[in-house]
């Protein structure tokens, strides 16, 4: 599915005529025999992709200003990069209107009334369609508890950091340092992974893989800064060059399944109502086949891939 993600982001970029992705490598570190890392290893060399191991005795020639931590393995994944989210969406929703679309923003959805004809009743309006594709984020489970739906969807605020370079560049895309993560990092039960300086000039964003609970209408109520405290003492260790405090916390929602795998299917009792749910803070750079997908299923189609790996029967 990613790699062809990989060519509709690209068709996206040429139609739209926006620059999207930029291909920086991807730095996986981790235990060398440890699970994850050897996982990740074999899935790339069994899709053929281009990577490639570096050696500890080589590591700071490739990757300066980063201590591989003493057990760790690394590789390069040579065809990831950085995906433009605003870029993205701007151009998809641009795409969109060109082709006949009708986008209708801030309008909350109160009542979802299966059968036939699906009718979607908002705030300001009320919709009648022959099938319709829920794609809800954090929201999806207050959605679908409409059609009398409940899926173990859990939201999670996620603490996104950004920390000064103490040489301006350093980490930068322009001077081609990756984005990397690292696996089972001593600090943390979960992963920590960053992107080269852009976004923020001087700036890199680096952040935990996983947050706190939270109800996405109360998400700035409160903030757990234990994730950001253990991303820091990483920090400090391993990036010497950044400074071990962040500069900037924003945040953002992941909604996720026991699995970790997304949610892909139809509706178990109205086969008219397609859902996209779960996707567990790595759903994005799919969105293109994700889109391609639902379209498929809420056409009635035999879908491009195998979906049982995201089907809602798995939970039950």
């Amino acid at each position: 599915m990613m790699e062809e993600s990989y060519e509709l982001w690209a068709q996206l970029e040429k139609e739209a005529g926006i620059r999207l992705f930029s291909r920086t490598g991807l730095l996986v570190m981790g235990p060398e025999d440890g699970k994850n890392f050897q996982l990740i290893k074999s899935s790339l060399q069994r899709n053929k992709v281009p990577s490639v191991e570096l050696q500890r005795h080589r590591f700071s020639q490739h990757i300066p200003n980063v201590n591989l931590a003493a057990g760790d393995g690394a590789l390069v994944d040579s065809t990831a990069g950085v995906l433009y989210a605003d870029r993205a969406v701007r151009a998809a929703q641009m795409i969109f209107q060109a082709r006949g679309g009708i986008i209708k923003d801030g309008q909350k959805v109160v009542h979802i009334q299966p059968g036939a004809v699906v009718t979607v009743t908002t705030g300001s309006d009320m919709y009648k369609a022959r099938s319709v594709v829920i794609t809800a984020g954090p929201w999806a489970s207050t959605l679908l508890s409409l059609t009398g739906l409940e899926l173990p969807l859990r939201v999670v605020k996620i603490n996104v950091c950004y920390w000064k370079e103490k040489v301006p560049g350093s980490y930068s895309i322009r001077n081609r340092f990756p984005c990397f993560i690292q696996l089972e990092p001593k600090e943390a039960e979960h992963d920590i992974y960053g992107l080269p300086s852009n976004e923020y000039p001087g700036l890199m964003k680096v952040c935990y893989h996983m947050g706190s609970e939270t109800d996405p209408d109360e998400r700035d109520g409160r903030m757990d800064r234990a994730d950001v405290d253990a991303v820091g003492c990483y920090i400090r260790r391993c990036f010497p060059g950044l400074v071990p405090v962040p500069a900037v916390v924003e945040s953002c929602l992941y909604t996720i399944t026991p699995d970790r795998h997304f949610v892909l299917d139809r509706h178990p009792a109205y086969s008219n109502i397609v859902i996209g749910a779960g996707f567990s803070g790595h759903g994005f750079k799919f969105s293109p086949v994700v889109g391609k997908v639902l379209c498929e299923l809420s056409m009635g189609q035999v879908p491009s891939y195998d979906l049982s790996p995201f089907s809602i029967r798995r939970f039950q």
